[in-house]
């Protein structure tokens, strides 16, 4: 679904990332409306540097990038399909892709921020992460808003700017919407401390072959202090062997799914895929952390996993797959759908050879069943408790 958003300096064509026609979600709320409505009548100055992080489609950044001629902002963002969004929505309106610069929560921050906009993300621990790693850029003079629905923002998300940055107040609602103005304090940014993350822990004793070993978790990553209950029915039902065949970690958040193919089969090619940088590289550390010797399918000679940001199973070449693993996300940040789930679905029958095989864990309230069948012909329960079901569905001709 693509529509129109008005701001300031324009109307906005903007559509979500990969555009559904289907899809009845748009690419922009209101808080994205306030804070930019916000600038505009407040005068906010935006011809020095400006940084817009968390911008969930790009509205922000398009917006933005008409605003000051010669001046387009820098985005952050964790998410790949965000920053996809964002190319397709600055092209939908006619700014040039070269006006903004594109970066992840991964890249060297920008050494000067004169304005901040940060859009509020579910995460506290990717906010928190994320202020920790900008401050050092941040001075006494520069302009800190935060946006968000008002259920978004909550007084420990208030906390976190006042502990980084300096004082920290919020605006009235506004259709549901509020804002957050922090003015930094050079002693509060001398004092912030360590940034805390990534963090790491032992997994549990019900973890078969990881029982033990370390997990390594990026600020953002889902259940980033400890091992979700969802994965860990998975790791006691996984298939009992590959076959040194090429398995994916579709959705792979920290790896732990993933690492534990690799330790029990050294033979197979395992390849960790999530569209959130900070996923992909907490991935790569657990695995490195269990497999020290591992490497990169183009990195170290002979190595056996490989690492990828992306959207889901696209650009893997049909049938060049033997099983996929999968707990599908079943929500896209505040809003639930199974339009993650679907897709993903669809994208392992496609890369995944005839007889190859997808293993999905979810609620048992999800329905996966019957969305398996729809796509695959076929459903097979494999295992089960009163909160999860193991699903196995294979690719058939």
């Amino acid at each position: 679904m693509s529509d129109r958003m008005t701001a300031p300096w324009g109307e906005y064509t903007l559509a979500r990332f990969p555009e559904d026609p289907r899809d009845q979600l748009r690419a922009w709320d209101a808080s994205d409306a306030y804070l930019l409505r916000h600038l505009a009548e407040s005068g906010t100055v935006l011809d020095g540097a400006v940084v817009v992080v968390g911008d969930r489609w790009g509205a922000l950044t398009t917006a933005l990038a008409t605003a000051s001629a010669g001046h387009g902002p820098t985005q952050i963002t964790d998410s790949f399909l965000s920053r996809e969004a964002t190319r397709a929505n600055l092209g939908r309106n006619g700014v040039a892709a070269d006006a903004v610069r594109l970066l992840t929560t991964r890249d060297t921050p920008p050494d000067r921020i004169d304005v901040l906009l940060v859009r509020v993300p579910k995460s506290l621990a990717l906010l928190e992460d994320q202020l920790h790693r900008l401050a050092p850029a941040v001075h006494e003079g520069t302009v800190v808003i935060g946006t968000g629905m008002v259920k978004e923002i909550h007084t420990s998300t208030l906390r976190l700017f006042e502990r980084i940055l300096g004082p920290t107040r919020t605006s009235l609602a506004q259709q549901k919407a509020r804002l957050i103005f922090c003015t930094p304090d050079a002693a509060v940014l001398k004092a912030r401390g360590a940034v805390p993350w990534p963090y790491s822990y032992q997994l549990p004793d019900d973890t078969g072959l990881l029982a033990g070993r370390s997990v390594v978790n990026h600020a953002g990553v889902f259940c980033a202090d400890r091992l979700d209950i969802g994965t860990r029915f998975f790791l006691r039902h996984l298939p009992g062997d590959t076959g040194g065949g090429r398995v994916v970690d579709l959705g792979c958040g920290n790896g732990v799914v993933g690492t534990a193919v690799a330790l029990a089969d050294p033979d197979a090619e395992v390849v960790f895929v999530d569209e959130s940088y900070q996923a992909v590289a907490s991935a790569e550390d657990t695995y490195r952390a269990n497999r020290p010797g591992g490497g990169t399918t183009e990195g170290t000679a002979g190595g056996k996993a490989e690492f990828v940001v992306g959207d889901g199973l696209e650009g893997f070449a049909a049938g060049s797959v033997d099983l996929v693993l999968n707990n599908p996300p079943f929500h896209s940040h505040q809003a639930t759908t199974d339009a993650t789930a679907r897709r993903m679905f669809t994208g392992a029958r496609r890369a995944l050879r005839p007889g190859g095989e997808l293993w999905v864990v979810g609620n048992r309230h999800l329905g996966y069943h019957v969305t398996l069948r729809r796509i695959f012909g076929n459903s097979e329960l494999v295992a089960s408790d009163a909160k999860f079901v193991v699903l196995r569905a294979v690719r058939q001709g």
